[in-house]
C-alpha cells in the first residue's frame, strides 16, 4: 500500500512556508541567536560576543531573521535591540507540529 503525503496533497502552502522556516533556523548561528534570545533582549555587540562570531555576520544573521519576522528591534540611544517576535515563532511552531504529529502510525 503506498503511503500518501501529509494533507492528501492539500497543503501545499504551508509546506512552503515550514520549509523556509526550517531553511532559515537550520543555520547553526541563527540557532544561537534565537536560544540567546530567548533569555532576553540583547543588541548586537553582546550577541557576537556571546556567539564568538564576527560583528558583520552577527548583523547578518540578525537581519535574515528579522526579514522573516522572527524577531523584532527597537533603538535605544545609539544601540538596536532585538527580541524574540512571540507571536511569528509561535505560528512557526504550530505549523511544525501539524506535520510532526499529522501522520496517525505516530500516535
Amino acid at each position: 500500500m503506498k503511503k500518501s503525503l501529509c494533507c492528501a496533497g492539500k497543503c501545499d502552502a504551508p509546506i512552503q512556508t515550514t520549509l523556509e522556516f526550517l531553511r532559515i533556523v537550520s543555520d547553526e548561528n541563527r540557532l544561537k541567536t534565537i536560544c540567546l534570545l530567548n533569555r532576553g533582549e540583547r543588541c548586537v555587540c553582546e550577541i557576537w560576543k556571546e556567539l564568538k562570531i564576527p560583528q558583520n555576520l552577527a548583523s547578518h544573521h540578525l537581519k535574515v531573521l528579522k526579514d522573516f519576522d522572527l524577531l523584532t528591534s527597537k533603538k535605544v540611544g545609539l544601540k538596536v535591540i532585538y527580541r524574540i517576535n512571540g507571536k511569528t515563532l509561535k505560528k512557526y511552531q504550530n505549523l511544525l507540529n501539524h506535520f510532526l504529529n499529522s501522520n496517525p502510525t505516530t500516535k
